[in-house]
């Protein structure tokens, strides 16, 4: 019986490569930008002189616009004047109808401009 003699060169190892881990980059979210707070206008925060018929509901004395908006809102919960089908409709009682010119009933816009001409 004769022995076969295998070449070591022609003869290939069996080579294990090793799968290398996937490298998973984690993305970094981006950076939160901050939001810049802008300061309140001047022209808001200026104490104003409310006439006589603004003065029943907000109070006398100099008050900033914004105040005067806020009283105004207090004042027409506290008395559920606001139009129970449309929401933006004020309905103004004998107080408000001063402010208001006489309207018995105005939207929440021209509400504003109708305060604004009884603040100097």
């Amino acid at each position: 019986m004769a022995k076969k003699t295998i070449k070591k060169s022609t003869v290939k190892k069996a080579t294990s490569k090793k799968a290398s881990p996937k490298k998973t980059t984690i993305k970094k979210a981006a950076p939160v930008k901050k939001k810049t707070v802008l300061a309140p206008s001047t022209a808001f925060m200026k104490p104003l002189n409310p006439s006589k018929e603004l003065a029943a509901i907000v109070g006398v004395g100099p008050i900033p616009r914004t105040e005067v908006i806020k009283k105004v809102w207090q004042y027409i919960k506290k008395y559920n004047l606001q139009d129970a089908k449309n929401r933006r409709a004020i309905n103004a009682d004998d107080k408000l109808k001063a402010v208001f010119g006489g309207k018995k009933q105005v939207t929440m816009f021209e509400m504003t401009k109708l305060i604004s001409n009884h603040l100097k």
